[in-house]
């Protein structure tokens, strides 16, 4: 007996032993990131072809019948994660969006990571941005200044300050603790990875990102003054 226990526990039968862990322990780390790989490979595959399904900004404006954008509109919903692109009062183009990290309330103070919820209009458009292109709006609005006052956020001089802003600047550049700089910008080096994954992802610290082809369509159409709606 006291052989028989020597022998299972002899230096060669320990090495075997030893050997044959690591072969299945190899052979599992393989499978399982082999697993990873082909899931990603997948994903990305199926966004891929959704977005080759998506018709062009001037497609959509021909079976709606224009030719040109008059009266631009955007109206974005943070409930179906989407950027709704309308001519007057006619929806031409539905656009997947991206929100701030922070989704659980409205943009109410700095570094909140939250997306503002009201109404905007662009105040600045810059062609050539981290994100690929930018459309500044004017956040925060009068309510947004109005709201954070009455909460002691800011100072009667920062609202006033904000107040002459709003109506002879058109964007707001005052620094104070509701934040700013927000706006539609695209996705940047990125995207080609970001714009194919087939679910949400939320990104950003507070503004509302597309893909760089969209921001391209929506740029191409949209003025200073067009009219923001974010709800």
């Amino acid at each position: 007996m006291l052989n028989k226990i020597k022998e299972i526990f002899s230096g060669s039968n320990i090495l075997r032993f030893r050997s044959l862990i690591n072969i299945n322990m190899i052979r599992n780390i393989f499978l399982f990131t082999g697993g990873i790989i082909i899931f990603i490979f997948g994903v990305i595959l199926y966004g891929i072809i959704l977005n080759l399904r998506e018709p062009t900004l001037a497609q959509a404006m021909r079976e709606k019948g224009f030719t040109s954008f008059e009266n631009p509109n955007i109206i974005i919903d943070r409930k179906s994660y989407s950027l709704n692109l309308y001519e007057d009062s006619v929806l031409v183009k539905s656009y997947r969006a991206n929100f701030g990290k922070n989704v659980a309330s409205a943009k109410s103070k700095k570094n909140d990571s939250a997306t503002p919820v009201g109404q905007y209009s662009i105040c600045d458009m810059i062609g050539s941005h981290k994100y690929h292109k930018f459309l500044k709006i004017n956040y925060p609005n009068l309510q947004d200044a109005a709201e954070a006052l009455r909460r002691n956020i800011i100072s009667q001089e920062e609202f006033n300050e904000l107040q002459f802003e709003y109506y002879y600047e058109g964007c707001p550049s005052l620094e104070t603790a509701l934040g700013g700089n927000i706006g539609i910008h695209g996705i940047g080096e990125y995207n080609d990875i970001f714009k194919n994954l087939p679910f949400v992802y939320n990104w950003t610290d507070g503004s509302i990102a597309v893909s760089n082809e969209s921001i391209d369509e929506i740029f191409s159409v949209v003025k200073k003054g067009t009219r923001v709606v974010i709800k």
